[in-house]
C-alpha cells in the first residue's frame, strides 16, 4: 500500500484549512485516512502550522510520501531536516548529539525569523492603525471647520436682516375714519 502524507480539506467555501493527514494514495481527498498528523490554516498571517512532529518523522522514515504543499509544510517545521540528520547519524557521518545540536541551532534561528515578521507585521498593523486615526481626525476637522462656518454664516445673516428691521420701523397704514370721508 502506498501512502502519501497530504493535506484534507475543510472548513467553508473561501475560507478553507486542512488536516495533514497520512493516507492510502487511492482514497478520495477528504475521503478515508490512516491517521491526523496535524493542521494548516492558510488565512492566518503567518500560516498556522499544528503538527505531531514525532509522527510526522516515523511516517516519513517508513516510507510514507508527502505531496507538493506537505513536503513545504514539513520543511518548514524541520521534519525533513531531521529525518536527512538522522541519516547522516546512520551512515556514521556524526554522532546524534552532533544531529541534535545543528537541529536545536536551526530551530533557534526559524523561531527568531517567525517572532520577527509576527512583530513586523504587528508593527505595521499598529502603523497603519495610526495612520488611519490620523485620517479620521483630519476629515472630522475639516467637516467641524466646514460646520462652524457655515454657522457662522448663517449667523451673520440672521444679524444683518434684523439690524436691516431696525434701521427700517415699519410704516402702520392709516386708517381713514368715516367722518373724514363724508366731509
Amino acid at each position: 500500500m502506498a501512502t502519501k502524507i497530504r493535506l484534507q480539506r475543510h472548513s467553508r467555501k473561501g475560507y478553507a484549512f486542512y488536516h495533514i493527514v497520512i493516507a492510502d494514495s487511492r482514497a478520495p481527498r477528504d475521503g478515508k485516512f490512516i491517521e491526523r498528523i496535524g493542521s494548516y490554516n492558510p488565512n492566518t498571517n503567518p500560516a498556522t502550522i499544528d503538527l505531531k512532529f514525532d509522527r510526522a518523522l516515523y511516517w516519513l522514515q517508513v516510507g510514507a510520501q508527502p505531496t507538493d504543499t506537505t513536503r513545504n509544510i514539513l520543511s518548514q517545521e524541520g521534519v525533513l531536516l531531521k529525518k536527512h540528520l538522522l541519516g547522516g547519524v546512520a551512515k556514521g557521518a556524526f554522532s546524534e548529539a552532533d544531529a541534535e545540536t545543528k537541529f536545536e541551532a536551526w530551530k533557534n534561528s526559524k523561531q527568531s525569523a517567525t517572532s520577527a515578521k509576527v512583530n513586523k507585521l504587528s508593527e505595521e498593523e499598529r502603523n497603519a492603525e495610526k495612520a488611519r486615526l490620523e485620517a479620521e481626525k483630519a476629515v472630522n476637522k475639516a467637516k467641524a471647520e466646514a460646520l462652524a462656518a457655515k454657522r457662522a454664516e448663517a449667523k451673520a445673516e440672521e444679524t444683518e436682516a434684523s439690524t436691516e428691521s431696525e434701521e427700517l420701523p415699519a410704516e402702520e397704514p392709516q386708517q381713514e375714519t368715516p367722518a373724514a370721508e363724508a366731509e
